[in-house]
């Protein structure tokens, strides 16, 4: 893994939290990004080398939905950007870790994703991010 990609903090709603953030973080929000196949809104907001990523559902049956219903809004994920996603879902497959999908799925900000399963990583939802060629 190269650096830690971002910060995915699950919301409610975006147009109360971008608001929140842009006063907490002191910057703007530079980018909204529809992810129709997971079912989610996100926003984006840069500090230093990191992203932080604000997460909302577009669906109440989607993944983030049931998260809010379970655990309320907060931290969602860590992500760290991979040089070779493949290459690091085999070894961290191969390290024992439950890979979320067999294949890395389109993900926001112009990345490939794989989630791994939180009860392997001391409960905290990892995500393996790769910039899209």
């Amino acid at each position: 893994m190269l650096a830690v990609e971002h910060i995915g903090i699950a919301v409610e709603n975006l147009q109360v939290s971008i608001p929140l953030f842009e006063k907490l973080l002191n910057t703007n929000c530079y980018k909204t990004e529809k992810v129709e196949t997971e079912k989610v809104e996100t926003a984006f907001f840069r500090q230093g080398e990191t992203k932080i990523e604000l997460v909302a559902s577009t669906d109440p049956e989607g993944v983030i939905a049931k998260y809010l219903a379970k655990k309320g809004p907060g931290l969602h994920h860590m992500a760290f950007a991979v040089a070779d996603i493949r290459a690091e879902m085999a070894r961290l497959a191969a390290e024992g870790f439950t890979l979320l999908s067999p294949e890395p799925k389109p993900g926001a900000d112009n990345k490939l994703v794989c989630f791994l399963h939180p009860k392997d990583t001391n409960g905290v939802l990892v995500e393996l991010c790769q910039e899209k060629n």
